[in-house]
């Protein structure tokens, strides 16, 4: 039957059943806490509840078209734990349930496992491709996913449905073009016509629009002079992205101590690992040569960098006209 729901506002997702297999499945890559249940933040329930988000009139057989969005975007400072999410999503991309497989008796999603799983963990360089693939292999080891990815490697992870994990970053002519069904894109805030981003960003895409594929790109904020792709996708007028910046009022100046604690506290919300007065004492210490800087990786504010031309506060004008 088609979608049936509880309450008027209420809208279909496998955002829960994939984060209830996450927290089942996953453990925590590393560190102190290293080898336990990995449990999801309140803000990466609801970006997982977004991102897996149906319309109301999907069909069982599609594969991306049965998604509200065709890609989301995350953007949050330094040490939020993009990668480590992103890693989990991985995880229920490869062998977990992230395919729409109908709507049950009740009228509620059912979600399935998709049969061959191909997955690029991208980024501008290979040591970039750490901040993802780097977290996905001990969390795979480590856990109850060992027993069923018993093939994971550092150059590539083998899965058993005859697919694959692999890092890749733009020099990678041969394998970019390649047919995708997942995509995680780190850093896209720095991927720009001029370092290749741009074109690794279409080239994959394309890739994943072949298999019904998404993808999902994770960055701090970005400097507005540079047009990365990560700018250009939260600026454009597609509907079908979901974006993900929660930003703090404007009026909090990052100059004034106070405000930035704010700042900080507003930026990292929930990630109840995150120490503030460290981020404090490395953000000050920043804003003695790199202000513009600091705001963008531990307040995660759009602000454009040393040497640009963009005006101070006209990127907040722009956006509120």
């Amino acid at each position: 039957m088609p979608w049936k729901p509880d309450e008027p506002d209420e809208v279909p997702t496998l955002g829960y059943q994939v984060g209830e297999w996450i927290e089942a499945h996953c453990v925590i890559p590393d560190g102190e806490y290293g080898g336990l249940p990995f449990l999801l933040t309140d803000e990466q329930w609801t970006f997982l509840a977004h991102h897996y988000r149906l319309k109301v009139d999907a069909r069982e057989g599609q594969l991306a078209q049965a998604f509200t969005y065709r890609r989301s975007l995350l953007v949050r400072p330094q040490k939020w734990g993009k990668g480590p999410l992103v890693a989990a999503m991985i995880c229920a991309e490869s062998v977990g349930p992230s395919l729409f497989a109908g709507w049950d008796a009740d009228g509620k999603p059912v979600a399935k496992v998709r049969a061959t799983s191909r997955i690029q963990v991208t980024a501008s360089s290979e040591d970039q491709t750490g901040n993802v693939y780097g977290h996905l292999l001990p969390m795979i080891q480590r856990g109850p996913l060992a027993d069923v990815i018993p093939d994971a490697g550092v150059t590539r992870t083998n899965l058993p449905d005859g697919g694959y994990i692999e890092p890749v970053t733009s020099k990678a002519r041969s394998r970019l073009g390649a047919p995708i069904t997942f995509a995680p894109q780190d850093e896209t805030g720095t991927w720009t016509t001029a370092n290749g981003g741009q074109i690794l960003a279409d080239t994959q895409r394309r890739g994943l629009a072949g298999m019904g594929g998404r993808s999902v790109e994770t960055t701090n904020a970005w400097d507005p002079a540079e047009q990365s792709v990560a700018q250009r996708g939260f600026e454009s007028k597609a509907l079908d992205i979901y974006r993900d910046f929660p930003q703090s009022p404007s009026s909090w100046s990052y100059g004034d101590k106070r405000d930035r604690r704010k700042i900080h506290k507003f930026a990292y919300g929930d990630s109840w690992w995150i120490d503030l007065d460290g981020i404090e004492a490395e953000a000050a210490e920043l804003m003695e040569r790199d202000p513009a800087q600091a705001e963008r990786f531990f307040g995660n504010r759009i602000v454009a960098g040393r040497g640009s031309w963009l005006p101070e506060g006209l990127w907040d004008r722009a956006l509120a006209a």
